[in-house]
């Protein structure tokens, strides 16, 4: 008795856990289905992946985008200014959060991108954070972080304080 008591808890534990794992690593999947695209310059990946209702914050304070600006941003950046961006290092975690404004099924992306520049511009490295809040198969939220200025700065660009002028 005591034997099927401990098997019935062990069963309902990894059922309970196997459907939480299971959304984790679908979501993972749909992350990394993301990056893909984004390495293969598809901009059409992000009308599979992404919401109609979906937002994206960053990577500066102020800056957001719906689907179809996302799109359109995309799209102007493959054809105009990128030839070639790699995820020379990459890492995804998924995460629950379940408390607060942004409740819901997360999926961190960290990497080392290497974004090359069309027309001779050069090259540069930098790290970059994205978090996509993920529901229904969908991301519908973004929140990208990296430092603009030092892309800026490796492609030979100088800031100057205007105070020391």
């Amino acid at each position: 008795m005591r034997n099927l008591i401990f098997a019935l808890l062990v069963s309902s534990l990894v059922i309970g856990c196997s459907s939480t794992d299971k959304t984790a690593e679908n979501n993972l999947l749909l992350v990394e289905k993301y990056v893909k695209g984004v390495e293969n310059m598809d901009y059409d990946i992000m009308e599979e992946l992404l919401a109609d209702n979906k937002m994206g914050l960053g990577p500066s304070f102020g800056n957001s985008s719906n689907k179809v600006q996302a799109k359109e941003n995309w799209k102007q950046n493959v054809e105009n200014l990128y030839e070639k961006i790699e995820y020379q290092k990459s890492r995804n975690a998924a995460v629950t959060i379940t408390t607060g404004d942004n409740q819901g099924e997360w999926v961190s992306n960290w990497a080392e991108l290497k974004i090359t520049y069309k027309n001779d511009k050069g090259s540069v490295i930098i790290w970059a954070n994205s978090t996509y809040l993920i529901e229904n198969g969908e991301i519908i939220k973004s929140y990208t972080f990296y430092n603009e200025a030092d892309a800026l700065r490796q492609l030979g660009y100088v800031f100057i304080n205007p105070d020391h002028l």
